[in-house]
């Protein structure tokens, strides 16, 4: 019984085997990653761009929102044809877009993008050097109104820069001449619309012309002949104009002050192209009377006796003097 008793315990079950249990997630599960956070942010994008658009939609004007339209908008010439320029018929296809063997023409090409002229925002006609637009609105290095600006521009630094020197070189000549030095007071040199008028004034004890004559006498021909010297070398066109104080001719005739201010005029004139002044560089030569005088309040005062000689502003429109 003792030997049976202890084959009953050899025969006992084996111990059991551990259990593993697998949870497999379905598909339901897939719902909780981070794919939607992706989708949540790109609407967030597009709603901000959109209240962007309407906001700025709201706080233009119709010519601002116009003009930004007109920046944005492509043109034929201006788009960038991937597959016929370069690389392997579209983006990432293998070549670069700026690799000369994939471009369709040769090799001389240097820009992959033809520009389209800016045009004029009112008639849409191109703008640039010599167009019709530019040419309109008084632009472009083609434009006439520019070139005789410009040509005033630098014809009135001539001028002011000649006129200067002349009244410079005068007013030396008459300080530094003996014969000449007491007529200082009776050179007047003045700037007006016309352009540098030089002024030999009448005074008591000084007359050019012999009383009721052309004849000049010889100080006032010396002095005439200085600012004869002084403005023959310049371009400028030149106007002589007489004037007389308001004292009548005696014994009445057909002599007056009128003729008696053209005649010195005249005089003045002949004197000046004996001592070197061209000619032709005469524009005007006028006798005034009396209506023009020095002394306004006294027409009769000696000083209203005198003779201009004004050099003109260069024309430079006419490509000279005027």
């Amino acid at each position: 019984m003792a030997e049976a008793k202890k084959g009953e315990k050899k025969s006992e079950a084996p111990a059991l085997a551990p259990i593993i249990i697998k949870k497999i997630q379905g598909e339901e599960a897939a719902g909780h990653g981070g794919a939607w956070k992706i989708a949540l942010a790109d609407l967030m994008t597009a709603l901000m761009a959109f209240f962007l658009l309407m906001w700025l939609l709201g706080a233009t004007s119709e010519a601002q929102r116009k003009s930004i339209a007109d920046y944005f908008k492509p043109t034929p010439k201006s788009l960038v044809q991937m597959g016929q320029l370069a690389g392997s018929n579209g983006v990432l296809g293998g070549r670069s877009i700026m690799d000369p063997e994939g471009l369709p023409v040769a090799a001389s090409q240097t820009s992959l993008l033809d520009l389209e002229p800016p045009r004029d925002p009112e008639s849409g006609k191109e703008r640039g050097p010599g167009s019709e637009a530019d040419e309109k609105a008084g632009k472009g290095p083609n434009d006439k109104p520019l070139e005789e600006e410009a040509k005033q521009k630098i014809a009135a630094e001539v001028d002011q820069k000649n006129f200067d020197q002349l009244e410079k070189e005068l007013r030396k000549k008459l300080e530094q001449s003996s014969a000449l030095a007491s007529l200082q007071g009776q050179v007047r040199i003045v700037r007006d619309r016309e352009g540098l008028r030089i002024e030999v004034i009448d005074k008591s004890d000084f007359s050019m012309f012999a009383l009721g004559t052309t004849r000049l006498l010889p100080r006032a021909q010396a002095l005439i002949e200085e600012i004869a010297k002084s403005i023959s070398a310049m371009p400028n066109r030149v106007a002589v104009r007489g004037h007389t104080d308001s004292v009548p001719f005696s014994g009445g005739g057909a002599r007056n002050n009128w003729s008696l201010s053209a005649e010195r005029a005249d005089a003045t004139r002949q004197l000046l192209v004996g001592a070197g002044v061209a000619p032709d560089r005469f524009a005007r030569i006028e006798g005034v009377a009396d209506t023009d005088p020095f002394i306004a309040n006294d027409p009769s005062d000696p000083r209203n006796r005198r003779i201009s000689v004004t050099l003109s502003y260069s024309d430079a429109a006419g490509g000279g003097a005027r």
